[in-house]
């Protein structure tokens, strides 16, 4: 029985700690630019957009920020910040 609270204890955290998002952060190679990004303003969030704001950008990590979320506010010049709606469409684009 013990087991089997433990266990659904664990789904239960593992669960809540997932993204709402199903688009993983993808490797770049370092610090982030996101000035000629901005043009993605507008777009739909999809897997193609993240890999080419992460390749255009140069950052070395990519942070979905789905609507009503809260994030950490830690700087690290080598994150892509992407912000979208309850639309999926992206709202904002930054570093850090």
């Amino acid at each position: 029985m013990r087991k089997t609270v433990m266990a659904a204890g664990i789904l239960v955290l593992s669960t809540a700690c997932a993204t709402t998002s199903d688009i993983p952060p993808m490797a770049g190679a370092g610090a982030c630019d996101a000035q000629p990004l901005q043009d993605l303003v507008g777009q739909t969030v999809t897997q193609a957009v993240g890999a080419n704001a992460m390749r255009m950008s140069g950052a070395k990590t990519l942070r979905w920020i789905p609507p009503n979320s809260a994030v950490t506010m830690d700087y690290r010049q080598d994150r892509l910040n992407i912000s979208y709606d309850e639309n999926s469409v992206i709202t904002d684009i930054t570093c850090g």
